[in-house]
């Protein structure tokens, strides 16, 4: 039991602190005397200082009660320990841990199948469908690369991270590091972290910028050659210099479209984790569209015919309905034929299931984004029809892809496009926190429908989604 009278052995014993002070005071004591023996006169008043440097001293070198019970109040026999680690603790979170983790044992380094799981935590449980412990580890992992790795930690002492094409078409980073807790066999432990989302992303971003890239060498390349044309034998050709700057001038809003949508995509994804809060008139946003849009129309001799325009209040960005809206109306306008029709509809009071219900008949049909299903809430829906070429359902999957075109039907100088006006439409709905699907057959035409919630909902708050 520790001494309580000097629980700390730095601090100083209650006899040296008395020895101080007297040796101090005494000092003094002396001082004033000696005064007092050389001036007679004044030696009342000097004993009496001394007097009061006896009593001072005393006071400052007297034991602390106070201190000496909060001393042994702490050192106390029945104080409490400091705890130590649950080991209930230690288990539920070794079984929370969302990445797969083994502890692996390892028997004699030319035995493979001696090499024996040990602890395998829940998320590593369900990954390989295994129990707990006495699996054995080239029955659950047969990549050559992640056994590897395992004997390299049991007998190298080695820590090494490999990839490993998983489970399910996904891919996982697996870190394999010695594990030394005094046993005598080799132990290793085993993580394994889903990497699919990163290397998803890693994917999209090449993809991107190799599209990105091809889409701009193109203009760019004949803006050079004409101008290196038009510096060259058409310097005097009339005829041949304006047609060579009509195709550099489309040439150019290309590119213009191209970078717009580029920063229009851009500044969606920035936004889209955060849900609108202002109110937009559907109807009265689709009649705007097609008014705005009646050029287009009118030069290609395209009827468009809007029907079913109910007052449908939804929650939403104005201006980002009305781009969703226009993208939609403005791809079935461009692939449409002259002469041809455009059929849009608007309709409101629909559940999730009603609001991408089929409308074509003899068609591929496939939800390209499905909002949380709650069955109480209601929508209103847009839904754009042409009378085009169609698609193959192949196809479907893809649309939303930035850069996708159909084969057959890609952007020329009739169907100016960039290629990014349905993947900006797909960030714009899930950021309304909407759906959109599509039907097509070849030959028949192509129908999108694109739904938002309604912002009139009557329902209590207590029965309302929560808002994010």
């Amino acid at each position: 039991m520790p001494d309580a009278s000097n629980p700390s052995p730095i601090a100083p014993t209650a006899t040296s602190r008395l020895w101080t002070a007297g040796a101090s005071g005494g000092v003094a004591s002396a001082v004033l005397l000696a005064v007092a023996a050389l001036h007679p006169h004044h030696a009342p008043v000097l004993l009496g200082g001394v007097v009061a440097v006896i009593v001072a001293t005393w006071m400052v070198s007297r034991p602390k009660e106070a201190s000496a019970a909060a001393a042994s109040v702490a050192t106390a026999p029945d104080a409490p320990a400091p705890a130590a680690a649950d080991p209930g603790l230690l288990d539920a979170a070794f079984e929370a841990l969302t990445d797969a983790v083994l502890v692996v044992s390892g028997g004699e380094p030319d035995d493979i199948a001696g090499r024996r799981v040990v602890l395998a935590n829940r998320a590593a449980r369900d990954l390989l469908r295994i129990q707990s412990d006495g699996a054995i580890l080239v029955s659950v992992l047969r990549d050559p690369l992640v056994l590897e790795a395992v004997d390299e930690a049991l007998f190298g002492g080695v820590e090494r991270t490999v990839d490993w094409a998983g489970v399910r078409d996904r891919h996982w980073q697996a870190h394999a590091r010695p594990l030394s807790c005094g046993e005598d066999r080799p132990l290793a432990v085993l993580v394994l972290r889903d990497d699919t989302d990163v290397r998803r992303m890693e994917l999209m971003r090449v993809d991107f910028l190799a599209n990105a890239s091809h889409e701009l060498r193109t203009p760019l390349a004949s803006l050079s050659g004409f101008i290196e044309t038009l510096k060259g034998h058409a310097r005097d050709d009339p005829k041949a210099r304006d047609r060579f700057l009509d195709i550099m001038s489309a040439q150019a809003d290309r590119m213009g479209r191209l970078v717009a949508d580029l920063l229009s995509l851009s500044r969606i994804e920035l936004n889209e984790h955060i849900p609108p809060s202002g109110r937009v008139d559907l109807a009265r946003a689709v009649t705007d569209v097609v008014d705005a849009l009646s050029v287009l129309t009118e030069e290609k001799a395209v009827e468009v015919v809007v029907g079913g325009v109910p007052a449908a209040s939804i929650r939403g960005d104005r201006d980002e309905i009305v781009q969703v809206i226009q993208n939609l109306i403005d791809n079935a306008v461009k692939y449409s034929p002259r002469g041809g029709r455009v059929e849009i509809e608007v309709m409101a009071g629909l559940t999730v299931d009603e609001a991408g219900a089929a409308r074509m008949g003899a068609s591929a049909r496939l939800p390209l984004l499905t909002p949380d299903r709650d069955g109480a809430s209601r929508h209103a829906a847009v839904v754009v029809r042409d009378h085009g070429p169609g698609m193959e359902r192949e196809h479907l999957p893809r649309l939303t892809e930035r850069f996708y075109r159909v084969e057959g039907q890609k952007s020329g100088g009739d169907r100016p496009g960039t290629g990014l006006g349905l993947a900006i439409v797909k960030h714009i709905v899930n950021r309304h926190r909407g759906g959109l699907s599509v039907e097509s057959a070849p030959g028949q035409g192509t129908v999108f429908t694109a739904f938002f919630p309604l912002s009139d909902d009557r329902r209590p708050a207590s029965e309302r989604p929560p808002t994010l």
